[in-house]
């Protein structure tokens, strides 16, 4: 078999560059067999990468491509118009469940996957779902492309990859919530706004090493404060109060439930 060609569709936006890069930089994918479309024809952060291919033509691009990377906004899902019968496909579209992806683009092989935006540092914990005609051969192709930006975790039923969309693809804006809600409160507080984002940013950073060490876990690091029964505990016993567990199941079943029901 000869080099696979790969094609991406939107492959320009900050997702796509994402992904695309790092496959790139692993070697995943040839820079020389890649082709990118774009409307505005722009390279954007992928013009380092001098061999690849770029174009305004979506239909040139699936004609030529071997496999596609389906990487546009869901809600401009309607302003493409493509056969991509016999094609592996990935797509990184919340809200377009396979039976969607089918009926738009035909009878292809489809993979949806849900990275985050960790994808640009490489630490995207990105779920897939393989399609019924995906072989063995494709899938190890759609987990190679994906592991390049992160973990890949295979799931097996479109209703887990939809909590996924909440729980991982959306999950990095929600920690932002918080710590932006932190930097709101030091700034009433007095501090002054480049302090208090410094000093959360700070926090964040030493926050994410230390829920990340192999023999951590998040709940048991949490008993740690709490049999402290100081300052942490007080602040982390009037979270619970203030309803953080209701909380996070209505922030993670409305992403879901926006994942599920489409556009």
């Amino acid at each position: 078999m000869g080099v696979i060609r790969f094609g991406a569709i939107g492959g320009t936006g900050w997702l796509g560059s994402a992904l695309l890069a790092a496959a790139l930089k692993q070697g995943v994918i040839d820079e020389t067999a890649t082709t990118v479309s774009t409307r505005s024809g722009r390279r954007g952060s992928l013009a380092p990468f001098a061999g690849l291919t770029f174009t305004t033509d979506n239909h040139a691009l699936a004609e030529t491509a071997d496999i596609i990377l389906l990487t546009v906004r869901p809600q401009d899902i309607a302003s493409l118009s493509l056969d991509l019968s016999g094609k592996l496909v990935l797509s990184v579209m919340a809200m377009v469940p396979m039976a969607a992806l089918q009926a738009r683009f035909g009878k292809a092989r489809y993979v949806r996957a849900m990275p985050n935006a960790a994808a640009e540092q490489g630490l995207s914990f990105t779920p897939l779902l393989a399609g019924e005609t995906v072989t063995q051969a494709d899938l190890a192709i759609a987990r190679s492309f994906f592991k390049a930006s992160g973990e890949v975790e295979e799931v097996r039923d479109e209703a887990f990859l939809d909590y996924f969309t909440g729980l991982t693809g959306s999950g990095p804006a929600f920690f932002a919530n918080l710590a932006a809600a932190m930097e709101r409160d030091a700034v009433k507080r007095g501090l002054p706004p480049e302090t208090a984002s410094r000093a959360v940013k700070q926090l964040l950073k030493g926050a994410a090493s230390s829920l990340t060490a192999d023999q951590t876990t998040m709940r048991g690091l949490v008993d740690t404060f709490l049999e402290y029964q100081g300052t942490t505990a007080a602040g982390l016993k009037a979270m619970e109060t203030a309803g953080l567990e209701p909380m996070v199941r209505a922030m993670l079943a409305a992403a879901e439930a926006k994942a599920a029901t489409g556009l």
